[in-house]
């Protein structure tokens, strides 16, 4: 048996700066979740389809553990990360920092988790282990999960090993600080300005403001896109609003974290942005209603305006990233 002391389960929304907040609090970091995710550069947007998918995804971020490497070099952390095919030395590997007296950064498959209120696979959640016992491993999770938890070291191992889309292998990881390491206050503009330049200037057409054009464009078709609407249509809207996101696909906590950033730093840019990503929060919130409304009632009218709002949050979206990118000036 072995418990890390001091840690502290918040309110939290989002997986991944659920865990990133406990391994800085440890380290004597203490920064608010929309700020983890902002200077994470965490804000993206994927329209995500393929044949062997049986429903289109809309993602708001980056992908799982960009957001932790993107924070860790932002802040000047050491991120110490292990991966290994062995189930033994994976847990070998966890239970030598719980041993050590700090807590571990763990990816996984949330479907396994013995607490998990929905039984849906996804290999790209993470959390924080702070202790074990013989039987259990105690967690930290999201608010909705539970915050402090306990899941059987069976269940555990069962959802490290997974395979799948997102997966890692075993991953775990820890962050240490720096004697000196730079204040919060110094990153912010480097932080946004990256995101920003990333939106702004996709590789692809799925992502980024062009992802957001390219989902207003197919919206329209997914009623025919499945042969159980009344399933799926709901359920991507509740992806959007609920699973971790902090509500509108992540745009609450990016606007909340532009809404930080104003009151550190005098810049008509940043108001400008958090201005409009305030407008960008609502209207995401009022497309997920239009996905639900057009899977219950089998009427495409409301994935049709839900086309038309798209076409006009890639606008604000895109306008809001040119002002934020401005900061560099």
């Amino acid at each position: 048996m072995s418990t890390v002391r001091g840690v502290e389960a918040r309110g939290t929304q989002h997986c991944e700066t659920t865990a990133l907040g406990v391994l800085l609090r440890h380290q004597g970091i203490d920064l608010s979740e929309p700020m983890l995710f902002g200077l994470g550069s965490g804000l993206s947007f994927i329209y995500w389809d393929s044949k062997n998918m049986d429903f289109p995804f809309l993602g708001g971020r980056v992908k799982p553990f960009e957001l932790t490497r993107n924070l860790a070099a932002t802040l000047g952390l050491e991120l110490l990360v292990r991966e290994t095919t062995s189930p033994r030395k994976a847990w070998a590997d966890a239970a030598a920092g719980i041993d050590a007296g700090h807590p571990v950064g763990l990816q996984l498959d949330s479907y396994h988790l013995d607490y998990f209120t929905s039984k849906v696979h996804f290999g790209g959640h993470v959390v924080a282990l702070y202790g074990y016992d013989d039987e259990n491993a105690h967690l930290v999770d999201t608010d909705q999960q539970g915050g402090a938890v306990s899941t059987s070291l069976t269940s555990l191992a069962e959802a490290r090993a997974a395979r799948g889309p997102m997966a890692a292998k075993h991953r775990s990881f820890t962050l240490t600080a720096a004697q000196d390491p730079p204040s919060p206050r110094s990153r912010i503009v480097p932080a946004v300005t990256a995101c920003a330049d990333a939106f702004l200037e996709p590789p692809i057409a799925n992502l980024g403001h062009r992802g957001i054009e390219k989902a207003g464009k197919l919206i329209g078709t997914w009623l025919r896109r499945t042969d159980d609407p009344q399933r799926d249509l709901p359920l991507a809207a509740r992806l959007m609003e609920q699973a971790g996101t902090g509500g509108a696909l992540f745009r609450n906590l990016y606007r909340d974290f532009l809404a930080e950033c104003d009151a550190l730093l005098d810049s008509e840019h940043l108001r400008t942005g958090h201005r409009l990503y305030a407008e960008a929060a609502t209207g995401w919130t009022e497309a997920a209603e239009l996905i639900t409304k057009a899977g219950t009632s089998g009427d495409e009218q409301h994935l049709l305006q839900a086309g038309a709002l798209l076409h006009e949050l890639a606008r604000v979206e895109r306008e809001a990233m040119e002002a934020l990118r401005r900061l560099r000036r």
